[in-house]
């Protein structure tokens, strides 16, 4: 995962059948809708794949599979700390590499508390770094159960230990972005990627690796589209409509989510249900409806624009 090419990362939905149970065939349709959309890497094991309601096993067997899947074309990061005593987090982090990953994510509300100082979770990063080997990591600034950012004079020696080679931005300000990309620089296997399509084309364009948003989990392929296309200024106009789709719609895609998003892949026609172990609210009839329209808008998007659906192989 570079800097130079600018790509999307999906934070990854977790199908369920309707006992709740992880659906591996429905895991297997979605990895390769994300492949086929041109993801340029996947984030299995997140939020969005509803992590702090899987079992450690589930977490493991859903990440192997992923990899499986994707067999190497793209590399696969997933989390693998959920709290605990430091030498507790080591050891799932090792078992998490064994899935294959390219690297492991810290969460970094898991190293310390809301209360706590930068100085606390500075001194539990680099004991975790000891007792994990090698590892490849990353951060990932989880808004759940709240959101602890690094600031950029806090990120910078993180990454100059090498170890450090991914880290998802959920910050939602571009100048706070800047200065993460400035101070982090110097350092060409580590990438930043967004999280916040609001100023979307803006970081792209003051040097994130990419993108990593739940809008994704909607249209991969518009996310990805912008990706490849937004500096080209002969497509300008249509780069900010893209993204301008996104602003418009994002409360709808945040409402209920992941149901939402699990809906909306069902009307384009995965075979994945709308099964999910966390609770973010009601799909009712309004919330349907909503959904409803955005997808309708997304198909007339398509129509009038140069994007290509994905197309399921």
């Amino acid at each position: 995962m570079t800097k130079k090419k600018k790509v999307f990362i999906p934070v990854m939905l977790t199908p369920f059948k309707g006992d709740g149970s992880v659906d591996y065939d429905g895991l297997t349709e979605l990895t390769e809708f994300y492949l086929n959309a041109g993801a340029g890497g996947l984030f299995a094991n997140c939020q969005s794949s509803e992590m702090f309601f899987l079992s450690d096993a589930d977490r493991l067997a859903i990440t192997r599979h992923v990899v499986k899947i994707a067999n190497g074309s793209v590399p696969v990061v997933a989390t693998g700390t959920f709290g605990g005593p430091i030498a507790k987090q080591a050891e799932f982090v090792k078992k998490m590499y064994g899935t294959g990953v390219e690297a492991v994510i810290i969460i970094t509300n898991m190293l310390a508390g809301e209360l706590e100082s930068s100085e606390t979770f500075n001194n539990r990063f680099y004991s975790l770094l000891e007792k994990t080997d090698n590892i490849p990591l990353g951060f990932y600034e989880c808004p759940l159960p709240y959101k602890r950012i690094l600031m950029a004079d806090q990120l910078q020696p993180f990454v100059d230990t090498g170890r450090i080679i991914y880290h998802k931005d959920t910050c939602l300000d571009l100048a706070q972005i800047k200065a993460k990309l400035h101070a982090t620089s110097h350092v060409p296997d580590f990438g930043l990627y967004d999280a916040y399509m609001a100023h979307a084309i803006d970081s792209l364009k003051a040097g994130s690796a990419g993108l990593s948003c739940i809008q994704g989990n909607y249209s991969p392929e518009l996310v990805v589209w912008l990706c490849k296309h937004y500096d080209e200024p002969a497509r300008q106009a249509e780069v900010t409509r893209i993204q301008q789709f996104f602003i418009d719609n994002m409360e709808v895609m945040h409402a209920v989510y992941p149901l939402s998003a699990k809906y909306f892949l069902q009307k384009r026609g995965l075979n994945i249900s709308g099964s999910t172990r966390s609770f973010s609210g009601v799909f009712n009839d309004e919330v349907k409806k909503k959904v409803d329209n955005l997808y309708n808008a997304f198909q007339e998007l398509l129509e009038e624009s140069e994007v290509s659906p994905v197309t399921r192989q």
